[in-house]
């Protein structure tokens, strides 16, 4: 189930910024939908190969970066394969690596998977009885 929703927020992402940004040109929402999953797909893939070389090569002190680099490769990449989808210049499709990745990080918060943070709050609760009783 979080696939598809992560699936329709980032097709909905996608759809938006092809109305807000003049370089980013998408026919309709199924294609967008489609883009979204091969997005998907390439990042599960080939991003993920591609951002595991780069991530060597940065000491992984750059994942962040490295992973929406990547990204935004992946979105050209489907840019040539997509008749239906265009986007013009490799900025763009930074732009909507970067919104799609906020998008699905808030979507994610909205939905309760801040385990991370809930894990670091306990661990941190942890030390903090830990200090106390010695």
């Amino acid at each position: 189930m979080d696939f598809i929703i992560d699936l329709l927020v980032s097709a909905g992402v996608i759809l938006l910024l092809a109305y807000i940004m003049p370089s980013v040109h998408v026919k309709s929402f199924w294609t967008a939908l489609w883009v979204a999953f091969l997005i998907g797909i390439f990042n599960a893939t080939i991003g993920w190969l591609l951002g595991g070389i780069l991530n060597l090569a940065s000491f992984f002190l750059l994942e962040s970066i490295v992973s929406l680099i990547v990204t935004a490769i992946m979105i050209k990449l489907v840019d040539w394969l997509v008749g239906n989808f265009k986007v013009d210049g490799f900025l763009p499709a930074l732009i909507i690596a970067v919104a799609t990745a906020v998008a699905l990080a808030l979507v994610g918060w909205a939905r309760g998977d801040h385990e991370a943070y809930s894990m670091l709050q306990q661990d941190t609760q942890t030390k903090i009885e830990y200090v106390a009783a010695a």
